[in-house]
């Protein structure tokens, strides 16, 4: 867990193409984008690959509660935060992968 915490804050989020986006119904931020990192690489880790699994994680798991500081996101909000980035996503795959050599 404290891999993904340093991991994700020590990256430059601009720099993968990821930005926040704002809900113009409602004019305000969303989930910050390094939460749904965090549960997109916990779950690429422990073998998650389900919206509705990583959701109940995020409220089962206290290590994950942890690191998502507690704020839960829905499904349906993990789901389309894969959707609106499908090709950044696995850019930081490769960055942890090559860190590690």
């Amino acid at each position: 867990m404290r891999f993904i915490e340093a991991f994700v804050e020590h990256i430059s989020l601009g720099a993968l193409g990821f930005t926040v986006q704002t809900i113009k119904s409602e004019v305000r931020p969303s989930f910050d984008t390094k939460l749904f990192l965090k549960i997109y690489l916990y779950g690429y880790l422990n073998g998650l690959r389900s919206s509705r699994k990583l959701e109940k994680e995020c409220i089962r798991n206290i290590e994950l509660q942890w690191l998502l500081e507690a704020i839960c996101p829905d499904y349906h909000s993990i789901s389309d935060f894969r959707k609106q980035k499908p090709t950044v996503i696995p850019k930081t795959t490769r960055i942890g992968a090559k860190r590690k050599s």
